[in-house]
């Protein structure tokens, strides 16, 4: 937990995990920032009160107020956060690829599943943006939207170079962003599957909802080499 002894940041810190970007580091989060992010998740948040926040805490209404202006700004900040560490892991992941459209898909779509799965709390938070105000709803859709056209771009590209065959690309990048963002809600620890176990499927049902199509030379029967 960060200190209480100074005033929240109104922006926060870029996150700084994204060299290897299939490495996710824990949360730093102020006691604060902490306490609302399981109470949210827990309660929702018109479930959760400034109230509860500060007594989990263990300092005054007053003093919570000296970090936050209210219950809003909270949320805001903690969205914020969230759409920085996925941004960050998502461009960092692409930037590891070439142009190829298929690598490109499959970076983008393993890095939010993959940040879904390790940050799973915050990660769900993307359900609460109904909560937000106007003026910042406009701000997180901004964030979110501009996050989808690098999946756009993707899909685009691979439509025009024909390994994407789908007739509908701004349809399937909706589709396999809120597919990748679901992960949070059903995704535990001691299930079943691996973060990346899960990655790695949801990208391979990623290449099948924009119509992927193999196009390597592959060996007929008879064709191989003869001894």
């Amino acid at each position: 937990m960060s200190s209480l002894d100074e005033p929240e940041s109104a922006t926060p810190a870029p996150p700084t995990e994204t060299k290897d970007w299939r490495h996710f580091t824990p949360l730093e989060l102020s006691p604060i920032l902490e306490v609302a992010l399981a109470q949210m998740v827990a309660r929702g948040y018109e479930g959760t009160t400034v109230r509860t926040i500060a007594r989990e805490v263990g300092v005054t209404v007053p003093a919570l107020y000296y970090h936050f202006a209210n219950k809003q700004a909270i949320l805001t900040d903690l969205l914020d956060r969230a759409m920085a560490i996925v941004t960050g892991h998502v461009e960092a992941a692409l930037a590891s690829t070439g142009p190829d459209p298929v690598h490109r898909l499959g970076a983008f779509v393993e890095a939010i599943v993959l940040y879904a799965c390790h940050h799973s709390d915050i990660a769900f938070l993307d359900s609460e943006r109904r909560s937000l105000t106007t003026e910042n709803l406009a701000h997180y859709v901004a964030q979110r939207d501009s996050l989808e056209q690098r999946l756009r771009e993707t899909i685009d590209r691979g439509c025009a170079t024909g390994v994407f065959t789908t007739s509908d690309p701004e349809m399937c990048g909706r589709a396999i962003l809120a597919m990748c963002q679901g992960v949070a809600g059903w995704y535990r620890t001691e299930g079943p599957n691996t973060p990346e176990e899960v990655a790695q499927s949801f990208v391979r049902i990623a290449l099948g909802v924009v119509g992927h199509v193999d196009r390597r030379p592959r060996l007929t029967s008879g064709s191989g080499p003869r001894r």
